[in-house]
């Protein structure tokens, strides 16, 4: 352990140590994604505190551990991953119970989201029992945080997270179809031997903006943004550009506009500046629409500004 990290364990004793952490309760423990300065002081101070630590892999949570400067005998790590979530949450369940605090970490980031997580809570909350989140690194809003990917988007806000897509080709350009057909911001994850397969598929959606996180809170951090049909031939730029995790944002479609409501604002613009015939002219002339409708138009316009 550095003597930064020592530091940082007194510091989440003198910060968090006070406040209340009852028995019986399940902690959700975000982990760093790939920078260990990146833990939270309540984190840290929950996992010296917690009575079992469950995790996806007891091996990398006891290397974690160990950077830190906590010291958690072995079998007080309880594994609990994709392909025994169901039987260890039972397990869990007993030591909740029976009083003790658990804290449930995945191998990086925030439990539950993509990672497992989402099951042990289910069957923690079906039994009545207390989950406590203890928020920190996530690779899905940081991704989306330096993407700008729906600074624009006033239509459609907010952002659809969708994963790992399938990893046979058919299904994988199936789920693309579709997701092509939502306006909002998608996310993806993929990794790094199915990096390009991926971009080679996303071809599909053409000039929609895509965003690429690579390695992200890491020393070889990178974040990009392409063409989607551009996103093959920038990966096989260089080989370091398909290494490490990836976290994929699909900027917001393009929203249409309504052909009448923007002949109207240019309309509008152009009147404020010019006579009324040389704005409908040069409206008719940008937007395509009829010369006859946009001068009936023009006179209402001129008319409403009288009243």
């Amino acid at each position: 352990m550095s003597a930064s990290f020592a530091s940082a364990l007194h510091a989440a004793r003198d910060a968090a140590a006070a406040q209340h952490y009852p028995q019986g309760a399940l902690y959700v423990v975000a982990t760093p994604i790939g920078n260990l300065a990146d833990i939270s002081l309540r984190a840290l101070h929950v996992l010296q505190l917690a009575d079992t630590i469950a995790c996806e892999d007891t091996r990398h949570t006891q290397a974690l551990l160990r950077a830190y400067g906590i010291d958690k005998p072995g079998e007080r790590l309880l594994a609990l991953h994709q392909h025994n979530e169901v039987e260890a949450a039972q397990t869990v369940l007993q030591r909740l119970q029976a009083g003790q605090r658990v804290a449930y970490v995945s191998d990086a980031g925030t439990p539950a989201v993509s990672d497992p997580g989402a099951r042990l809570v289910a069957a923690v909350q079906a039994a009545g029992l207390r989950c406590m989140p203890l928020p920190g690194a996530s690779s899905v809003t940081s991704a989306l945080s330096v993407s700008g990917a729906i600074a624009h988007a006033s239509e459609n806000q907010g952002f659809v997270f969708a994963g790992f897509l399938p990893s046979r080709s058919a299904e994988r350009n199936s789920a693309i179809q579709r997701l092509a057909a939502e306006p909002r911001c998608v996310l993806l994850l993929e990794a790094p031997h199915r990096i390009l397969e991926l971009a080679q598929a996303l071809a599909m959606l053409g000039e929609r903006r895509v965003t690429l996180a690579r390695e992200l809170t890491k020393q070889f951090e990178e974040v990009t943004t392409h063409a989607a049909q551009d996103l093959a031939a920038w990966l096989q730029g260089a080989p370091q550009r398909s290494k490490g995790e990836f976290v994929v944002l699909l900027h917001p479609a393009p929203v249409p506009q309504d052909d009448d409501a923007a002949a109207e604002r240019v309309l509008r613009l152009l009147l404020a500046e010019l006579p009324t015939k040389t704005a409908v002219k040069l409206t008719a002339d940008i937007t395509n629409a009829p010369r006859n409708a946009l001068y009936e138009l023009a006179l209402q316009i001129k008319r409403s500004e009288q009243d």
